[in-house]
């Protein structure tokens, strides 16, 4: 039993959520790009972890006719490595499998190794690269893609 519990982000999140992400990526999302992402539910699923009242993680994910795209996942600095992330992963899987997603992409950086060993846990495999993704730093993306279970 995990000590933290996982709902449905709220716009009162925004602010905990850029803090996570201003830490944790050299190119954050805005308050603006939050807020949209937030309040589309009828194409994004954001949720978060909630550890007593504090916000511990987050997931993003958007829907595209039978395939899910993870937007975004974060965890609050100092939080890495307690499985909060594939907590997250995991109810994004069972409601993507409920919804009968087949498919499931997304972007990560070529140096975030440790984003790539979560992902890899969960089927994901490399497909192609995207040169020079991230804006900022002219960094790669590896293009991912991976198979969800059939919901039985």
């Amino acid at each position: 039993m995990t000590p933290w519990t996982i709902r449905l982000c709220e716009r009162r999140d925004v602010h905990e959520l850029l803090f996570i992400e201003e830490a944790q990526f050299p190119e954050p999302w805005t308050r603006g790009m939050l807020l949209d992402e937030i309040t589309n539910v009828e194409t994004r699923r954001y949720t978060v972890a909630v550890l007593d009242t504090s916000i511990v993680g987050y997931l993003g994910v958007m829907f595209v006719m039978d395939e899910l795209h993870v937007n975004t996942i974060g965890t609050l600095p100092g939080f890495e490595g307690r499985g909060i992330a594939a907590s997250l992963m995991d109810d994004a899987w069972r409601d993507a499998t409920e919804r009968g997603i087949k498919r499931a992409t997304l972007e990560v950086a070529t140096s975030n190794t440790r984003a790539q060993q979560l992902y890899y846990r969960y089927g994901f495999k490399p497909v192609g690269v995207r040169k020079n993704y991230y804006e900022r730093s002219g960094e790669d993306a590896l293009v991912l893609w991976a198979d969800l279970p059939s919901a039985t």
